[in-house]
């Protein structure tokens, strides 16, 4: 009998151009192969999927090889590495909300109870519930920002009605609901720590009018929200739509968001890390957390430079300048052989 996994990757495999459209937009078809950078959507060459051929064995359409690194498979593993996620189950249910299918139905279990408000297992419960960003009202909030092409970036989801509980009210008074960017912390080992949430208005698609309309939840300290697999370099920032913005100046840039100025001065790296590029923000509590963190990772044998921006972060630069201004900006601050490796050679 056909288990549910294949059965779902041969549906996959029988869509593969729109499967490779939805999660690979940077890559392009060419011939019968569809070619791209990596699974998670850089520009480039090195991933090839094949769109068509048999439903099996040699030559079978969804089967995907990246030949920088080795890796291969169908296109079930191919949503799993580009949404960064953590399970089969997750991959299913993705895949099943591609194509439309109905989720299979859980087998009967006991109930749970209810986990600690604001504790790491609320919040990996909250992030279970929600959904990928493309085409929600969290997209549009980041596109306001002059964020795009990042819906399939996996460390971000969107809850349509996400609680909020006002700090002034009684602790039984029933919160309010508002739609959500929910962003994941994991820790160096990738397991999920907590969430941050931004709260959005549904009518203008901009920050909700709540005060404050974002909050943290789970455990924060030494953990941020990373995007891109962190290898020998990495990028360390305070806020996420700074790091985002960085991110699109330089996809092939891993980033991490520690969310807040303290944060960013205990975050703790990833081993392997050999150079760090720090994007604090310009106040005095983005400098003395850039400093903290600078003197930790040179301690740790870790070749450290800051990104100086002209505004107060990247993503007011990107607003106001355009991401080839913003590239251009950085691109001077960058390690010589980074700028060939992060930059195309048109713009290197």
């Amino acid at each position: 009998m056909e288990s549910a996994a294949s059965d779902i990757a041969r549906r996959l495999a029988s869509e593969a151009e729109a499967v490779c459209r939805h999660y690979l937009s940077n890559g392009r078809r060419q011939g019968r192969y569809w070619i791209v950078g990596d699974a998670e959507n850089t520009q480039g060459r090195s991933l090839y999927v094949r769109l068509t051929g048999p439903t099996s064995g040699p030559g079978a359409a969804g089967k995907w090889t990246d030949a920088a690194t080795g890796e291969h498979g169908d296109l079930l593993d191919l949503i799993t590495a580009n949404l960064q996620l953590t399970s089969l189950g997750e991959a299913l249910d993705e895949a099943r909300r591609f194509l439309s299918l109905p989720r299979a139905d859980p087998p009967p279990r006991a109930p749970v109870a209810k986990a600690p408000t604001g504790s790491p297992e609320a919040a990996r419960r909250l992030w279970a519930m929600a959904q990928p960003i493309a085409g929600t009202i969290a997209e549009r909030y980041l596109a306001n920002r002059g964020i795009v092409g990042i819906r399939n970036v996996g460390a971000l989801r969107f809850h349509p009605h996400c609680y909020y509980w006002r700090e002034d009210e009684p602790d039984d008074a029933e919160p309010e609901a508002w739609p959500a960017l929910l962003a994941k912390v994991t820790d160096t080992g990738g397991d999920l720590t907590g969430l941050h949430r931004t709260w959005l208005d549904p009518e203008t698609a901009g920050k909700a009018p709540l005060d404050p309309n974002r909050k943290a939840m789970g455990n924060l300290l030494g953990h941020g929200v990373r995007i891109g697999e962190a290898t020998d370099l990495v990028a360390a920032g305070e806020g996420l739509e700074t790091m985002l913005s960085l991110r699109m100046a330089f996809p092939g840039l891993p980033v991490i968001a520690a969310l807040s100025a303290n944060h960013l001065a205990a975050l703790l790296l990833p081993g392997g890390v050999k150079r760090l590029y720090i994007a604090a923000d310009s106040d005095e509590a983005g400098r003395i957390a850039a400093d903290t963190l600078y003197d930790r990772a040179r301690s740790g044998g870790i070749e450290t430079a800051p990104l100086v921006f002209r505004l107060e972060d990247a993503n007011a630069e990107l607003r106001t300048f355009g991401l080839d201004d913003l590239r251009a900006h950085l691109r001077s601050q960058l390690a010589p052989q980074d700028v060939t490796r992060l930059l195309p050679s048109s713009a290197a």
